[in-house]
C-alpha cells in the first residue's frame, strides 16, 4: 500500500498494545501525527512520542479535535464506548482493540454512531488477516474434514501484574474479554453464529473471571473455549478440529503477529500432511484493509455488526457462567 493511500492517525493512550499498531500503521502507509494521553505533559507521555516519532501530544480531546483522519483506541475496555463513540461523532474513523464494548448494547450503540456518521468502524481481532487463518477458513468451507463436530480453542496466560486493569471488574477486566474473546471469535468465523452457551468460571473476589470455560452450540456442532489469566508458565495457544471426515490441529491459531514459521496440521482418510506458513503481521494487514475501506477500495470484511454478535456471545457466556445454566445467544 502506498503512503499516497495512508489515512493520517491519533491514538489514544499509550498502551502496550500500541507499540505493535504504531509500526503496523506506518507498514500500511499512514502516519501517526498525534497521542493522546491523560497526562499530556508527563515525562512517560513525551518519551513515548520522543520514540515513535510523534509530532504532537495532546489530551484525548485534543486527538478528536484534530484533522487526523483515524484513530486507535486501546484504552482500557471501559473506555472503548464513550471515546470510540466520540471519535466518531468528530468524524473520524475508529479502529478500536477488542472487545469493542462491555455488552451487546454499547455494540449496537457504536454500530449505530457508525452509521449514522458514515465512518469505519472496525473491530481490532488481528489474527484474522493472517493467511493460517485465512486459509483455515477455506478448509472448513471446502469439505475436506466433513461437517465440524467439535471444536476446542484455548487461550491463556500468566497474567502477574496485580496492579492491570484486567483485575478490575469496573474497567471490564476478566480472561472472556481479553482472552477467551479469541477463541470464541474463531468459532463463530467457521460456524456461524450459536443458539445456546454454557460456562462456568472462576472467580476473583471482586468478580473477575480469572479463568472461564464455556461450551458453544451450534446445531450439530459443539464449540469449546478455555481461557484463563494463572495458566503458565508461557502463554497457551491451541485449536482442534474434529469433523466428520478428519481432523486438524494448530498451535499459535491466535496471534497477530508471528515471527516464526506457523503449521497448520490436517488429517484424513486421505492421509497426514502439515500445511506452513511464514512469518506474518496481521496487524499491518489488518491496518491496510481498514485504509482501502475507509478509501472505498474494497468492502468491508468485518462490519461492525459483526462486532454485535460477537457481544451478544459475550454476553450469554457470562450470563451462563454467573447463572449456572444454559444460556440463549440474543439474536
Amino acid at each position: 500500500m502506498s503512503s499516497a493511500q495512508g489515512l493520517s492517525w491519533g491514538i489514544l493512550g499509550a498502551a502496550r498494545i500500541a507499540r505493535a499498531l504504531l509500526p503496523a500503521i506506518r507498514a500500511a502507509g499512514g502516519k501517526v501525527t498525534m497521542l493522546g494521553v491523560r497526562e499530556p505533559r508527563s515525562e512517560r507521555a513525551q518519551a513515548f512520542a520522543a520514540q515513535w516519532g510523534i509530532e504532537r501530544v495532546g489530551s484525548y480531546a485534543d486527538v478528536l479535535a484534530s484533522e487526523v483522519e483515524a484513530i486507535y483506541n486501546p484504552l482500557p475496555n471501559d473506555a472503548h464506548l464513550p471515546w470510540t463513540e466520540a471519535a466518531l461523532r468528530a468524524g473520524k474513523h475508529a479502529l478500536t482493540e477488542k472487545p469493542l464494548a462491555l455488552h451487546a448494547g454499547e455494540a449496537q450503540a457504536l454500530a449505530d454512531a457508525a452509521a449514522q456518521t458514515g465512518r469505519v468502524l472496525l473491530e481490532a481481532f488481528a489474527y484474522r488477516f493472517q493467511p493460517q487463518v485465512i486459509r483455515l477458513r477455506e478448509l472448513v468451507r471446502s469439505g475436506e474434514l466433513g461437517e465440524i463436530r467439535a471444536y476446542r480453542g484455548a487461550f491463556g496466560f500468566p497474567l502477574t501484574r496485580p496492579d492491570d486493569f484486567r483485575w478490575l471488574a469496573e474497567r471490564g477486566g476478566g480472561a472472556l474479554y481479553d482472552v477467551g474473546c479469541y477463541p470464541v471469535n474463531l468459532a463463530r468465523l467457521l460456524l456461524g453464529e450459536p443458539e445456546s452457551v454454557t460456562a462456568q468460571a472462576r472467580w476473583t473476589p471482586g468478580g473477575v473471571d480469572v479463568g472461564l470455560s464455556g461450551t458453544l452450540h451450534f446445531g450439530a456442532s459443539l464449540a469449546s473455549i478455555d481461557c484463563a489469566f494463572d495458566w503458565g508458565p508461557v502463554p497457551t495457544q491451541r485449536l482442534t478440529l474434529v469433523g466428520t471426515s478428519g481432523t486438524l490441529e494448530m498451535a499459535g491459531a491466535f496471534r497477530s503477529k508471528t515471527d516464526t514459521e506457523t503449521a497448520l496440521r490436517v488429517q484424513t482418510d486421505k492421509g497426514e500432511r502439515t500445511e506452513t506458513f511464514p512469518p506474518h503481521d496481521g496487524y499491518a494487514a489488518m491496518v491496510a484493509h481498514f485504509q482501502r475501506v475507509v478509501r472505498g477500495d474494497e468492502p468491508a470484511r468485518y462490519p461492525p455488526e459483526d462486532a454485535v454478535r460477537q457481544a451478544r456471545v459475550l454476553d450469554a457466556l457470562y450470563a451462563a457462567a454467573r447463572e449456572g445454566q444454559a444460556a440463549m445467544v440474543n439474536r
